[in-house]
């Protein structure tokens, strides 16, 4: 058997001022951005630039349920894991594009980890794995 994430579903307001985060301010790759008609709502997957093959589905809360869930996917916890080979090189430029640090860099035993916000305030942690794991 080989199977392995594929796409996770991420809730979103808009899709332009998500498209905008993730790709100007996380350095994100658009993979693409599909009107679907018959649904009349896009197809937006991003994902971020390196070997990694998961990526995000950018999903328009399409209903009033749904709204509820836009920014807090995980009840207040950290909902995703952005693993990076540099640490300090993507901390410096998120933050000077703006994005807001809800915890500080510190060095744990598996790395270097700093938890960050969203655009609607999912939290992230951004992280550089030193144990071994990738």
């Amino acid at each position: 058997m080989n199977q392995a994430l594929a796409l996770i579903a991420i809730v979103v307001r808009d899709y332009d001022e998500a498209i905008d985060f993730y790709v100007n301010k996380l350095d994100f790759a658009l993979v693409e951005d599909t009107y679907q008609p018959e649904q009349d709502k896009r197809w937006v997957v991003v994902k971020p630039v390196g070997d990694g093959n998961t990526s995000l589905l950018l999903a328009r809360a399409s209903t009033a349920h749904q709204q509820n869930y836009v920014g807090d996917q995980a009840g207040g916890r950290v909902f995703l894991f952005l693993r990076t080979d540099d640490f300090w090189r993507d901390y410096n430029n998120l933050v000077k594009r703006g994005v807001e640090f809800a915890r500080e860099p510190k060095e744990a035993s598996y790395g270097i980890v700093a938890v960050f916000r969203d655009l609607y305030g999912n939290l992230w942690d951004l992280v550089q794995f030193t144990d071994g794991r990738s």
